[in-house]
C-alpha cells in the first residue's frame, strides 16, 4: 500500500550538487530587458545561439520530471511563412527570424516515465528505492487516465473519499486536469527560452493570437499534442515595441498571509 512517506522522507543519499556563484544584477537586467517584441531587424539569430536556448529550454522544472513538451523549431522558409499566417500575419510573426511551436503533450507521459525508470535503474549514483517505487506505481496511478479518460471520475471519486483523512493531490482526474498539468510544465519551458534568447542579445514574443488546427495540420502533430504558444525571435527593430511595460500594483497580486 503506497502512502505518503514517499513524499515526506527525506533520502539518505551520498549525492552532492553545489549551486555556482550567480550574477543577480546581471539576471535582473535580463528579466526587467525581455520584453514581448512585435517588429524585427532582418538580423538573424546564429544557429549555435538557438540551439543554445532550446537546450536550455529543456532545463526547466516541470512535473514530475515527465517533460511533457515539445519544441518545432520551424526553418523550412515555405513552412514558417505558412505558420505566421497561422499567427494571423502579425507583424512579431511575419518579421521573426525564427519561430518555435511549443506544444504540451498529454501523452508522452508513458514513454517519459519509462524513460526515467531506465536511466534510474542504470544510474551511477545511488538512487532510493522509494523514487523507483514513485515511477513504477505512483505516476501510473496519477497519471493515467484509461481509454477516453473513463477512469478520470472514478480516481476523483476515491481521492476525495481518501482526502477527507488526510492531504491528498485532487488530480489529474480528468482530460482537462491533463491539459492544465501539460501547458504549465510547458509554459515554464517557454519562459526559460525567451529569457534565454534575451541573455544572448536577442528579443522574443510568445504568441497566442494563432490558429490551432492550421499548425497542427501543417507539424502533422497528434490529437494530444496541444499548442501551447509559439515564440517569435529575433533582433528587436527600434519599433519593435508599442509602448512602455504596463503593470498593475502588486498589492493586487502579491500577498504575505
Amino acid at each position: 500500500m503506497l502512502t505518503t512517506e514517499i513524499f515526506e522522507k527525506i533520502p539518505d543519499l551520498k549525492y552532492v550538487e553545489s549551486a555556482p556563484e550567480t550574477n543577480a544584477a546581471e539576471f535582473e537586467k535580463v528579466i526587467r530587458s525581455r520584453r514581448s517584441v512585435r517588429v524585427y531587424t532582418d538580423e538573424g539569430i546564429p544557429e549555435e545561439v538557438m540551439r543554445t536556448c532550446l537546450d536550455l529550454s529543456l532545463l526547466a522544472p516541470n512535473s514530475s520530471n515527465l517533460q511533457p513538451w515539445e519544441f518545432y523549431w520551424v526553418r523550412d522558409p515555405q513552412k514558417k511563412a505558412q505558420l505566421a499566417r497561422c499567427c494571423l500575419n502579425q507583424p512579431t510573426a511575419a518579421t521573426a527570424q525564427e519561430l518555435v511551436v511549443c506544444v504540451a503533450r498529454l501523452d508522452t507521459w508513458h514513454r517519459n516515465c519509462r524513460l526515467m525508470l531506465e536511466r534510474l535503474k542504470t544510474s551511477d549514483t545511488q538512487v532510493p528505492d522509494s523514487v523507483l517505487t514513485y515511477y513504477q506505481k505512483v505516476v501510473p496511478l496519477a497519471y493515467g487516465q484509461g481509454p477516453l479518460y473513463l477512469w478520470g471520475p472514478i480516481k476523483r471519486l476515491i481521492g476525495s473519499l481518501v482526502a477527507l483523512t488526510r492531504p491528498l493531490p485532487r488530480g489529474p482526474a480528468s482530460k482537462s486536469d491533463m491539459r492544465v498539468w501539460a501547458h504549465k510544465s510547458t509554459a515554464l519551458a517557454c519562459e526559460n527560452l525567451m529569457l534565454s534568447l534575451r541573455a544572448y542579445g536577442f528579443d522574443s514574443c510568445p504568441i497566442e493570437g494563432l490558429d490551432s488546427r492550421r499548425i497542427q495540420k501543417l507539424l502533422n502533430l497528434p490529437r494530444a499534442a496541444e499548442i501551447c504558444m509559439v515564440v517569435s525571435a529575433g533582433k528587436r527593430a527600434e519599433n519593435g515595441i508599442y509602448g512602455r511595460q504596463i503593470r498593475f500594483d502588486k498589492s493586487d497580486f502579491v500577498f504575505e498571509v
